[in-house]
């Protein structure tokens, strides 16, 4: 499988010093998010530029690590996992060394959806999909008896709403 059909990137994370967007570049990415298939030929006319000159630059910004990657914006309930959650997760003291090890196994359970590193009370966040409420438990109490978690608090989500790009 390749990096981009596998969604991993393997470029290095664009740091926000390191990056300059104009307008143009800032356009580009606010079509994309909103619909990450659209042809190149109807991006370059939508932002006033020769699809040459808009393929040159979505690269750019793929080789600069503003664009991580495509993805599919699947529905959780369509595929049988009608109930989200977030999870909070806070460490053992002594597991610090050992956060990448974390990322990897909680990122192999089937429910993940998202990890993300935190900063203060919790370690990390980690967004799930679950059948029912059963699953749900199941996958808190398995996190639970991980050596290196000191615990957990879960939230239900009601909702989701993608907020507008703002770039």
């Amino acid at each position: 499988m390749s990096e981009e059909s596998s969604g991993l990137s393997l470029r290095r994370a664009a740091r926000p010093n390191d990056v300059r967007l104009d307008d143009i570049d800032r356009a580009l990415l606010r079509l994309l998010e909103s619909d990450a298939r659209a042809p190149n030929n109807a991006l370059a006319a939508a932002v006033g530029i020769a699809p040459s000159t808009c393929l040159g630059r979505i690269r750019a910004l793929r080789e600069r690590g503003v664009i991580r990657g495509y993805h599919a914006d699947v529905d959780p309930a369509a595929t049988g996992h009608p109930l989200q959650a977030m999870i909070s997760v806070r460490l053992q003291a002594d597991a610090r060394d050992r956060l990448d090890e974390f990322v990897a196994r909680a990122s192999r359970l089937p429910a993940v959806r998202d990890v993300y590193f935190l900063a203060g009370d919790d370690d990390y966040m980690i967004r799930v999909a679950t059948a029912d409420t059963v699953a749900l438990r199941e996958l808190v109490g398995a996190l639970n008896s991980w050596t290196e978690v000191a615990g957990t608090r879960t939230s239900l989500i009601f909702e989701h709403h993608r907020a507008p790009n703002t770039y």
